[in-house]
């Protein structure tokens, strides 16, 4: 692969029309590559944002729109592209050069520049987003690609290209590659900082076990680069059991470290979380320090602590507790995170991406402490690969616990997966029930709102959570309060 963008022909972005992808295709235009995409259903705002911006874009894979490339172009192809895809196959056949995102990243993007990778089962989209308010409110020199939207930011993709090129905050997702490079995303992304947030199972159609996601994390702390550092969660056991694992490794790359969590003995102890007003109040107690006041204005212990990384990184970059709390002020939020979509006539609709039990879990508690003594709905989607199945079919009867209503969807894409490990809403429906908890299946199409409708009522609060589109739910919901 040849090592400088001028040196390159066209890009072909086989799957241009997610977020990440959407955004990298734009950055390449403006910094005048030849680039063009393709995607099987393009949807606003992403198809929008490449019209605007001048991009040209198939709709529909077909080997036709590899035409005219030689072996001077470049063909990236994304994550969810399969072998079998036309154009993957066609790029195949003629012998062109591909690549994938990450790979491309750690080529053309990452040699220069200061890494800081957020990581984790959970919070690295909320960290990362975080860490780039923190920068750029301060002005320091800053590259950022994060996994999701970030309000205030008009992309999710910048290249800084002006000396000193500083730092470059990445989300390091532990979700694989491309199908010929099944490792971590993060595996390319050559790590100086490190956040790691939080180990636990999750991504079943990847890792087989928790012993292949232990590797998995074990090889990034492993790739931290000599004299960097490594901010870690204290509150999960499985990140304590892999730092200690690693310890010896990161002394002789002499890689400071720095604990963070609600346990005493960590080097950033969160002792109080509380409302005040339509913020909340941090107290921090650093190892052998007084303590200290900050404010926020995201909900919940998670995002308490999602700034306790944030803090952490920080102090490591120089940064002094007014500058820090200038970042955290910063903060406008991250799209389908707390998302409030409507709020009209005492009702209030939010969207949520949460999908692991834990995440489920610290939502519905987070929201709670945003709307002390109303009643919460809650309307889930099993979507994701994992949630899909029955891993967690039990731990989604704790997740629900504090919500006042509970609406669970059957599965998406109920076909794929042996049935017997297929995760059931009826079963969970009838757990909630023995609970004590009021839960129904939700209908499907025009009934679904219906259904939601009757029980939704002046004065509550409706928490839809799924990581994919729901049947454009939040959408409906809005319209029709």
């Amino acid at each position: 692969m040849k090592k400088g963008l001028a040196e390159l022909g066209r890009i072909h972005i086989v799957g241009v029309g997610g977020t990440l992808m959407g955004a990298f295709a734009i950055l390449l235009h403006k910094k005048g590559v030849k680039v063009t995409g393709s995607d099987q259903v393009l949807y606003p705002p992403m198809s929008d944002r490449l019209k605007e911006a001048g991009v040209t874009i198939f709709q529909g894979y077909r080997a036709e729109n590899l035409s005219g490339l030689t072996t001077e172009d470049l063909v990236v192809i994304g994550n969810v592209i399969r072998r079998d895809n036309s154009e993957a196959a066609a790029a195949v056949s003629a012998g062109l050069p591909m690549t994938s995102l990450p790979e491309f990243m750690e080529t053309f993007f990452l040699s220069g520049t200061r890494n800081v990778v957020a990581c984790g089962t959970h919070g690295k989209t909320t960290v990362s987003a975080m860490l780039t308010a923190l920068f750029r409110s301060n002005s320091l020199p800053l590259s950022y690609f994060i996994g999701g939207a970030v309000l205030g930011l008009e992309q999710s993709f910048h290249l800084n290209s002006i000396p000193p090129r500083g730092a470059f905050v990445l989300e390091g997702d532990e979700y694989d590659t491309v199908y010929w490079d099944k490792v971590p995303k993060f595996n390319h992304y050559l790590p100086d900082d490190v956040i790691l947030t939080s180990i636990e199972y999750d991504h079943a159609d990847i890792y087989p076990d928790m012993d292949a996601l232990r590797i998995a994390f074990q090889g990034l702390l492993q790739r931290i680069r000599p004299r960097g550092t490594l901010t870690y969660c204290s509150d999960y056991p499985e990140v304590m059991n892999l730092v200690q694992k690693e310890l010896g490794s990161l002394a002789q790359r002499e890689i400071k470290c720095l604990s963070y969590g609600t346990k005493a003995g960590c080097d950033l102890h969160l002792v109080r979380h509380e409302k005040k007003g339509e913020r909340f109040q941090l107290e921090v107690q650093p190892r052998g320090q007084d303590p200290f006041e900050l404010t926020l204005s995201a909900p919940g212990q998670h995002n308490a602590l999602n700034a306790l990384a944030c803090v952490s990184v920080g102090f490591f970059h120089g940064l002094d507790l007014s500058h820090i709390q200038k970042g955290l002020n910063a903060f406008q939020g991250v799209k389908r995170r707390q998302e409030v979509r409507a709020d009209k006539e005492g009702r209030t609709v939010i969207d949520d991406f949460a999908h692991h039990p834990t995440a489920v879990r610290e939502t519905l508690r987070a929201i709670q402490e945003k709307y002390p003594g109303r009643r919460l709905l809650v309307a889930f989607e099993p979507r994701s690969a994992t949630s899909r199945r029955k891993v967690f079919q039990r731990d989604y009867a704790q997740a629900f616990g504090s919500a006042d209503l509970v609406f669970i969807a059957k599965p998406f894409d109920q076909g794929k997966g042996p049935l017997q490990d297929s995760f059931s809403a009826e079963e969970l429906v009838q757990d909630l029930l023995a609970s004590g908890k009021k839960a129904e299946v939700l209908a499907s199409g025009e009934a679904r709102l219906q259904q939601l409708f009757s029980h939704f009522k002046v004065g509550d609060v409706l928490l839809i959570l799924s990581n994919g589109g729901f049947d454009n739910l939040v959408n409906l919901v809005t319209l029709k309060l």
